[in-house]
């Protein structure tokens, strides 16, 4: 499917005080309000790849309950979508602490997310989301720069992500070992801007998860949040989202027809 792109978001400039009425411009308007900017002029957009890009949540659920389990950490599916965003040792630390009641150092959350990405490793590829490289194509052709901003540490999937979606370098990737403090603090999303050389009013953010959300939201980017999983919408708006959708064709017709 071709989709071409939409001037009214992708090659316009909007300020506080020429918005017309709409869909559209209403979010824009909302995210004026809410950041306190005068305009939005969108270069960059920075995407989230569990659950956005790559359909691997449901995998990672798996690899998250058996590989916490070997160690004595009772992890569910919905501890593993509630978490999703988080750096994978962050998570870990915060589940030994909850469950154990210790603290354990970063080598020894290492060591069990080794594990996990082990137990990952062992399970089918996940398939690319419906209209992901449609809509990438549809924002490079806009004039705009790509950047994925992953909490994921997995090093396989970063490395099918950079060579099965071709508008994504390796020079335009954060990842968890990029940041010392993962989401849903904006440092990801903040690194992705500085990759792209934008400001937060130049930046489109594209998350599934409530943290990654709360990490858009926290770094003043315009957020879209697509529900993938399992969670209902009003976990995505109750994390901040400027405006959220059903999958990645909504995200194409809200960007593009």
């Amino acid at each position: 499917m071709e989709i071409q792109p939409n001037p009214q978001l992708l090659s316009r400039d909007y300020n506080s005080e020429n918005l017309p009425s709409g869909k559209l411009e209403g979010v824009i308007k909302r995210y004026l309000e809410r950041t306190g900017f005068r305009e939005f002029c969108p270069k960059a957009v920075l995407f989230d790849m569990d659950g956005v890009l790559m359909d691997s949540m449901p995998n990672h659920a798996i690899a998250w309950q058996r590989s916490m389990a070997s160690f004595g950490i009772n992890m569910s599916k919905d501890d593993a979508y509630a978490t999703e965003g988080a750096r994978g040792v962050d998570t870990i630390k915060r589940m030994v602490k909850a469950q154990q009641g210790r603290d354990i150092d970063e080598a020894e959350a290492q060591m069990m997310y080794d594990e996990k990405t082990r137990q990952f490793g062992m399970l089918p590829k996940p398939q690319i989301m419906d209209f992901a490289l449609q809509l990438q194509e549809t924002i490079h052709h806009a004039g705009l720069q790509i950047c994925i901003v992953t909490g994921s540490g997995q090093r396989p999937l970063i490395n099918r992500l950079l060579e099965e979606f071709p508008r994504v370098t390796r020079e335009r990737l954060v990842t968890a070992y990029d940041v010392k403090n993962g989401k849903p603090l904006p440092d990801p999303y903040l690194a992705g801007m500085k990759k792209c050389n934008v400001e937060p009013w130049e930046t489109i953010v594209v998350e599934n998860a409530p943290l990654g959300v709360m990490s858009g939201v926290a770094s003043n980017a315009l957020t879209i949040a697509v529900n993938t999983g399992p969670l209902p919408d009003s976990a995505l708006w109750d994390a901040g989202a400027d405006v959220v959708l059903a999958n990645l064709k909504e995200v194409c017709e809200f960007m593009s027809l």
